[in-house]
């Protein structure tokens, strides 16, 4: 992914065909090595393609796939009979999911890692 995001950026930079050695260039700029095996890859599976049709192309499938949102809600919930009790669990579970939450924002790895 990141060897096609290098190459996507040269390609918005004006370089309609950009070699392996530009893309290295690109990812050693931010500190990342380059796989050659998946860089040559890249590079033979993309020679001679214009990127705009590709991305043309790409969209237009992802536009025929189904992506959920259509199904019928979900029943409603009944009303508590208990009172006071249900009311009281609600704030821990809300602090539990916050802890959650806060634990999974650094997940040990960057983006282009």
């Amino acid at each position: 992914m990141k060897h096609l995001a290098a190459y996507l950026l040269l390609g918005l930079g004006g370089n309609t065909s950009p070699s392996a050695s530009d893309i290295k260039e690109v990812l050693e700029s931010v500190g990342i090595d380059a796989d050659d095996d998946r860089l040559d890859k890249l590079i033979s599976e993309l020679k001679g393609k214009d990127l705009a049709e590709l991305i043309a192309e790409g969209s237009s499938k992802l536009a025929s796939v189904p992506s959920g949102g259509g199904g019928g809600g979900g029943a409603a919930a009944a009303a508590p009979s208990g009172g006071a009790a249900p009311e009281a669990e609600a704030p821990k579970e809300a602090e539990k999911e916050e802890e959650k939450e806060e634990s999974d924002e650094d997940m040990g790895f960057g983006l282009f890692d």
